[in-house]
């Protein structure tokens, strides 16, 4: 009976600690390995696993030999780690990972500024 006891009491523990730490989709805390291009965006939507992000770009128009600007949104996972400290507003940085999903080919690596610090 008491090692079943300090068995429950432990697994307690554990998960109030490590809350964000069991997922298995985090460039920190899990096995999801990044690669490839980077790119920092200014979240628009904010889902339960998901952010969408947001950033401008200038694209060269042939015909005229000009640039027009154009606005390019990305779908990255959120990871449960940083779940609490990324908002809508914020500038946050991303990157490319193994497909996840359909739409979701990024990860957030981290944040960068908050939205009150932007403007």
């Amino acid at each position: 009976m008491k090692k079943k006891e300090k068995n429950t009491g432990k697994e307690k523990e554990t998960k109030v600690a490590g809350a964000g730490r069991n997922d298995r989709d985090c460039p920190v805390h899990g096995n999801l390995k990044t690669r490839g291009r980077i790119f920092e965006g200014k979240v628009i939507k904010k889902f339960p696993n998901r952010v969408t992000i947001e950033f401008e770009r200038m694209v060269r128009v042939k015909k005229y030999e000009r640039y027009s600007k154009s606005k390019t949104k990305l779908h990255a996972r959120l990871p449960m780690c940083m779940e609490n400290d990324i908002n809508i507003g914020d500038l946050i940085k991303i990157q490319e990972c193994r497909p996840l999903s359909k739409i979701i080919h990024f990860v957030v690596t981290g944040k960068i500024k908050g939205r009150e610090e932007i403007k």
